[in-house]
């Protein structure tokens, strides 16, 4: 096996296994307590968390003259909803540390040649994230929402109204699939453009199949977004755009072909 150039060496001394193992542990319990810190922060502001998630729906019934409230059919739902909505937050806001603390802990094993191929993907992570959850947000909710509360009837209409009267866990249950579906989706460049530069897979492969990953996506579109073409479209079609953006960062660091 040929042996890496010295300015490619591993920056790191060699350790025995029990060592690895304690600082492994030492990863482990700092990327624990960063979690359990956020998660008694976020659950002192659950109700104004939960309050930015709703803001969404709210406006729509405001718009549509009905009751903009939620309802709890439990006496604990009110409850477990806090903690949810507490654990939703401390995972996305301790992201960043249990993040560094992996990448802490692999860094010293890898060459500065792979360090400097990985930082822009790992860099790369969050951003995508926070943009799909943005999308989902700002866009997604306010169009599904308009379509699932233009089936309300209105009071004096022929027959019995039908009034829209969310459950609270229900709302959350919608809310956090659909910011974690696009945060993830959005991650397709990422995947694909590492698949690429180890070799596993190749720009022009990529493009081969193209037409099989379109139809894979509205498939995955259908299985995460809730039952209506629209909220289905919405997840699709920037999932397909991403899969052409992962075919040009894919040819730009995939292995040149030596000559």
């Amino acid at each position: 096996m040929a042996k890496a150039p010295i300015e490619d060496a591993i920056n790191d001394k060699p350790m025995p296994l029990l060592e690895h193992l304690v600082e492994l542990r030492s990863r482990l319990l700092r990327s624990a307590i960063a979690f359990f810190l956020a998660f008694f922060v976020c659950y002192h502001f659950a109700g104004r968390i939960y309050s930015f998630l709703a803001a969404p729906l709210a406006h729509v019934l405001e718009r549509h003259g009905g009751n903009a409230a939620m309802i709890f059919t439990s006496l604990t739902e009110g409850f477990f909803t806090n903690l949810r909505v507490s654990f939703f937050g401390a995972a996305f806001f301790s992201f960043p540390i249990v993040a560094s603390q992996v990448w802490l802990f692999v860094a010293p094993g890898l060459y500065r040649s792979e360090k400097k191929a990985l930082l822009p993907f790992l860099a790369a992570t969050p951003v995508l994230f926070l943009l799909g959850a943005a999308l989902a947000y700002y866009f997604v909710f306010p169009v599904a929402f308009t379509f699932f509360v233009s089936f309300a009837t209105p009071k004096g209409a022929a027959g019995l109204p039908i009034e829209v009267m969310p459950k609270v866990s229900e709302y959350l249950d919608l809310v956090m699939k659909l910011v974690f579906a696009f945060g993830v989706a959005f991650e397709l460049p990422v995947a694909l453009s590492l698949l690429a530069k180890v070799g596993i897979v190749s720009s022009k492969g990529l493009r081969k199949v193209r037409r099989y990953a379109w139809v894979g996506m509205f498939v995955i579109a259908a299985i995460l977004a809730p039952p209506d073409v629209i909220t289905q479209c919405t997840l699709a079609l920037p999932l397909v755009a991403l899969y052409e953006v992962s075919i040009l960062a894919a040819r730009m660091v995939e292995p040149k072909p030596v000559a």
